[in-house]
This record gives structure tokens, C-alpha cells and sequence, in this order.
């Protein structure tokens, strides 16, 4: 063979492996989902039916889990998502929205199957009183809401490890786990990713101090468990004069689910909610990444009293996600991704309204109209604009579960929302996985090494179009500056070279022949090949 001919080949070849190369966990590799419905990963005691009248019951808790369909890889990495709701079913949380079936978690969990993970949509026992008159009633039974739904978050992480160890039929590495949460979902992220002493619970602020001698906490391990929920707990029997005397045995209030298995994870993250207290953080800690309205009515993104929104109660003093990654930053827990240098479109965006706090995004949005809709009611800030619902069958039961006018239930729900569809909420999931996604890669390493990680994540999202293309071509990366492009004909000779230093650019193709070309896209970073074909 003609060696010139043997060397050309070798180089095509070697062009071609790179050729639209894509990132597992960074691009969409697979094109279908399987959604596996459980209804019940776990058991425990829940007050939901103290809502309707009945006694706490021991209930089922539900979660589906989306696998990449026809994926040969069996110990795929596990993103969870709690979903958002104020721990009560929807409709009679006011709200559209509550459940594992929301839209937008379903859309963050197709996505992220199609890129390779394991994806798990997770329930959490729901239940507490907002509408007491009792403060106290109020607090104590929030907190407790969160504290459970942490329980069963453990419960969850638990359980996918149960899977692997009895024949892993989800295909999990139970090693590579991350925790998020969107709303009060996120109050569970967070709580899980920092609550890890029992004393953290003894502040005033989760106190009752009616009587100042005699300070009843909102969270006693004897009645509702230890944190991870990996005992069994029991109805608390207390004195007259409030003296711990023992328990009742016959009255189970906190279940264990597979507590012989570990709950630790890798990573967690919020999109909106809030941190019951910042002195849960401390130097231990794992990488978090948040994101949150800037001018959120009902979680403050900075330190700030949580309202409930429907009353305009008072609740408690939480801590959002400006104070979270001031200490996530300043107790080291996100220097893995300080230290990948990342310089994508989205961290740009991020880093000029986060005040230099990495892994916080914050959304401006836009303010809300003074003119009152045709009930009299008036827009507010807002807080959830990944969410996204039918509203014609939201008003239908909202009417029906409330009794009141046709239309009502529709208005009410789009106040922080108004201009809701599933057009704006997948946009904000776009920039929402954009940032969090290469986080997810660096902090799990999926890579393989720490610097394949980061250059794989600085490079994943190379585009050049159109393609077929015949008198321009575009080129954008929206991970890094883009230092020079370099065009290949199919012998593997270099027939351009473009200094660039932007992000995006434009090549001039009009004078190519027909044919394949090779695209070679620099950085400082690294380098990606792309095939194009010119008609």
C-alpha cells in the first residue's frame, strides 16, 4: 500500500473517533426513556390523613425512576429530585403542583436519562397545619414536614442501594448519588446535605417557649426518629408537668426502610427552597449548587422570615441560597468546581449576579404588572418559573375542590407565574441543567480523571451548524472562548486555520467543493473534532 495513502487513512480514521463526539451525562445520548412507576419504595407513619379528618397511618411512599433505553452500561450514575408542593397534595396546597407527575420534574428527569443517568422522581410524606392559629402549631409542624421528608429522602438513597446489592435491575453505581429538590423539595436537598447532628435541632427558634420553664422542641428523636429515619421511634409518654416518662411501645411514629444500608451522598442542589438555619453548615460538607429567584416572595434568596404565601403568616427565619453558598463557598465545600476553572455561557451569566459565589444562580425576573386580573387579584414576584401545568383541567378541579367561580382556580394560579407555559418552563431548565450538569460531571468525576473531567465538561457543548451547510458555517461553544478553528479536507490536509478568541463564530465554506470536511474547534483548554458536510 502507498504509505502516503496509508497515512491518510490512518488520519481519517483517527478523525472519525472524534468525529461528533458526544459526552455521556453531558449530551443526549439516547433517544428513548423507561419510566418505572413504584408506589411504594418505602413505609412510614404520616399525618397527611390528620388533613381530612382521620389519625396519622402508616402510608406507602411513592417514586419513579427513568432509565435510558437500550443503554448497555450498568452502574450508571443517580440524580434524584424532590419535588415542590408545601408538603401538601396539590390543589389543596392552593397550587397546581406537588407531586412526582409535576411537568418540570419530569422534564429534568427525561433529560437526564437521555444523557445516561439514572434519574429518580422522589415522594415525600406530606402533611402540616399553615392555617393554625398557633404559631407554635405552625412552626413546630414545618419543621417537622422537612425533618420527615429528609427521613424519606435517606430512605430513598437507601433503597436504590438495596437495589444494587439484589441485582442492581436499575442499573445504579450506588457511589455516585446526588440529591436535589425544587422548592420545599429543595428545604430537603438542603436539610439533608447539612443536618447531620441531632443538638443542631435544639435552637429556640424550633422551641416552643410558651412556657419558658418548660420548652417543649419541635423535634424530639423519642417521638419522630433520628435523622436518617433508620430507627424505630415511638409515641413519646410525658408527666403532667411535661417530665419524660417513657414510651408506647404499641404506637410506632417513625419507621426504619433498609437501615443496614448507607445514606450518604455525593452532591446536592436546590432550585428555590431555602436552609431551616445556617448553623447546620459547618467544614463538613459536600458540593452544592443553587439556584433562586432574586426577588423570591416566599423563600428570601438571602437570610429572611419565610411568609406563607396564601395567609401571610409568619413561619421562621430561613436562610436561602445567596447565605447557603456564602458558606458553601467559604467551608470549601464547592472548591471543586472553583477549581475547574469553569468559563462556560452559563457560568458567565451566573458569576454577574452571584456576587462571586460559585455554584449559586440567580434568576432576575420580570417585576409583576400592578393591574389587577378580573378577580381583583394582583401579581407577585416570582419564585417557580420552571413550573409549568395545564391550567384548563387545574381550574376544574380547583373549582370543584374549592366551590368557587370558573376561572378563578386558573387566575389564582398563574399570579407568580403569568405568563406560565411549557415553552418558558423548559427554557429556565435549559439554563438550570446548563449550569448544573457539568457540576454534576466534576463533582462525580465522571470523566475518569479530575482533568478529562473538566476538559470533557468544558467541551461538551460545541456546535457548528448548519450541517449540510454550503456558503457559511456556524461555530459556538458555549463552555469556552473558542481560540482558533482549523477545516480538514478528507486526505486529513489543513485547508484552513481561523484565529477566533470568541465564543461563537462565522466561516466562510462559499468556495468549498462538495464533499466531507473536518472541523477542528480550539481552546486554551482542549480541542473537539466535528465532521461537516458541504452540498
Amino acid at each position: 500500500m502507498n504509505i502516503t495513502k496509508y497515512i491518510t487513512i490512518i488520519f481519517f480514521s483517527l478523525l472519525f473517533l472524534d468525529t461528533d463526539a458526544q459526552t455521556r451525562y453531558l449530551d443526549n445520548i439516547f433517544t428513548d426513556v423507561n419510566i418505572t412507576e413504584i408506589d411504594t419504595f418505602a413505609i412510614n407513619v404520616s399525618i397527611e390523613p390528620m388533613l381530612f379528618g382521620s389519625s396519622p397511618a402508616l402510608m406507602p411512599i411513592e417514586c419513579d425512576i427513568y432509565e435510558p433505553v437500550g443503554d448497555v452500561v450498568s452502574n450508571r450514575p443517580v440524580i434524584i429530585i424532590s419535588h415542590s408542593g408545601s408538603f401538601i397534595p396539590p390543589v389543596g396546597n392552593g397550587q397546581p403542583i406537588g407531586s412526582i407527575k409535576d411537568s418540570s420534574i419530569v422534564e429534568q428527569c427525561i433529560r437526564w436519562a437521555k444523557k445516561g443517568y439514572v434519574a429518580v422522581a422522589m415522594g415525600n410524606r406530606k402533611g402540616w397545619f399553615p392555617q393554625s392559629p398557633d404559631f407554635n402549631v405552625r412552626a413546630s409542624s414545618y419543621i417537622q414536614a422537612i425533618y420527615r421528608g429528609v427521613q424519606d429522602a435517606k430512605s430513598m438513597v437507601r433503597y436504590l442501594r438495596m437495589t444494587e446489592v439484589n441485582g442492581n435491575p436499575y442499573g445504579i453505581n450506588p457511589n455516585k448519588i446526588v440529591l436535589g429538590g425544587q422548592g420545599t423539595g429543595g428545604y430537603i436537598s438542603l436539610a439533608y446535605a447539612s443536618l447531620d447532628d441531632q443538638q443542631e435541632l435544639d435552637l429556640p427558634k424550633f422551641t416552643d417557649l410558651t412556657d419558658p420553664q418548660n420548652p417543649i422542641p419541635y423535634i424530639s428523636p423519642i417521638s419522630y426518629g433520628n435523622i436518617a429515619g433508620d430507627e424505630f421511634a415511638y409515641l413519646g409518654i410525658f408527666s403532667s408537668t411535661g417530665v419524660f416518662i417513657g414510651v408506647d411501645s404499641n404506637y410506632v411514629t417513625s419507621y426504619p426502610n433498609y437501615p443496614e444500608y448507607s445514606n450518604e451522598i455525593n452532591m446536592a442542589f436546590n432550585i428555590g427552597g431555602a436552609l431551616a438555619d445556617i448553623s447546620w453548615m459547618d467544614t463538613v460538607g459536600i458540593p452544592i449548587v443553587s439556584f433562586h429567584c432574586e426577588k423570591d416572595p416566599v423563600n428570601p434568596i438571602d437570610t429572611g422570615d419565610l411568609i406563607i404565601d396564601f395567609s401571610g403568616a409568619f413561619l421562621m427565619e430561613v436562610m436561602g441560597s445567596r447565605t447557603v453558598q456564602h458558606y458553601a463557598n467559604l467551608y470549601g465545600h464547592n472548591d471543586v468546581f472553583i477549581n475547574a476553572g469553569l468559563t462556560d455561557i452559563y457560568t458567565n451569566i451566573a458569576n454577574t449576579n452571584n456576587n462571586g459565589y460559585e455554584g449559586l444562580y440567580v434568576f432576575k425576573t420580570t417585576p409583576p404588572s400592578n393591574q389587577p386580573n378580573s378577580f381583583g387579584e394582583s401579581e407577585v414576584e416570582q419564585h417557580a418559573p420552571w413550573e409549568w401545568w395545564d391550567n384548563v383541567s387545574y381550574d376544574s378541579i380547583f373549582t370543584s375542590f374549592y366551590g368557587t367561580q370558573i376561572g378563578y382556580g386558573a387566575a389564582n394560579s398563574i399570579l407568580a407565574n403569568p405568563d406560565m407555559s411549557a415553552s418558558k418552563g423548559r427554557t429556565y431548565i435549559d439554563t438550570i441543567q446548563g449550569y448544573l450538569n457539568p457540576r454534576i460531571y466534576i463533582a462525580l468525576n465522571l470523566g475518569g480523571t479530575s482533568s478529562i473531567s473538566i476538559n470533557n465538561a468544558l467541551d461538551f457543548s460545541t456546535r457548528i451548524y448548519p450541517n449540510p451547510a454550503n456558503n457559511e458555517l456556524n461555530i459556538e461553544n458555549n463552555n469556552f472562548i473558542i481560540s482558533s478553528i482549523e477545516l480538514f479536507d478528507i486526505s486529513g490536509k489543513s485547508i484552513v486555520v481561523k484565529r477566533v478568541n470568541e465564543m461563537a463564530t462565522i466561516l466562510d465554506i462559499s468556495n468549498l467543493s462538495n464533499g466531507i470536511y473536518f472541523v477542528k474547534v480550539n481552546s486554551n483548554q482542549s480541542s473537539v473534532m466535528k465532521k461537516l458536510i458541504v452540498d
